[in-house]
């Protein structure tokens, strides 16, 4: 599958796999500033997507993000076919003591993203459902 990408600036990092088996591609972030409106590190990639029809971005934290505070407080994030903004990736500190960026910008990965794939829904009134063991 081919995903188009541009660089909204030149020290921004292309996503890859890490290893033959990885499912995600780090996201290495290029900036990091702490939006106190909505008490959130914003990690700012200097990249956007334009994604294939039918397929979405699915962006993660980290599996090494039990170490810290730090949760995305849209629990996993979603970048649609149509959005053609940067991708950013924001954290929230679980303790209110805690006011340094989760991640620091080291060349490292903030978060994971995954690219699948979804089927088109339509939904259909029913009288009824079949019923289940449940």
């Amino acid at each position: 599958m081919i995903v188009k990408i541009k660089k909204l600036d030149e020290n921004a990092v292309i996503p890859k796999y890490e290893t033959v088996g990885a499912a995600g591609m780090d996201i290495i972030p290029i900036r990091c500033v702490y939006d106190e409106k909505i008490d959130t590190w914003v990690y700012h990639t200097g990249l956007s997507f334009e994604l294939p029809e039918n397929h979405i971005m699915l962006i993660f934290p980290r599996s090494s993000n039990r170490k810290t505070n730090a949760y995305l407080p849209n629990s996993v994030g979603v970048l649609d076919e149509d959005y053609r903004g940067e991708l950013l990736v924001c954290y929230k500190n679980r303790d209110q003591n805690d006011i340094k960026p989760p991640y620091e910008l080291n060349g490292k990965g903030v978060a994971q993203i995954i690219i699948i794939p979804y089927p088109k829904v339509e939904f259909k009134e029913v009288e009824e459902l079949s019923s289940t063991v449940r």
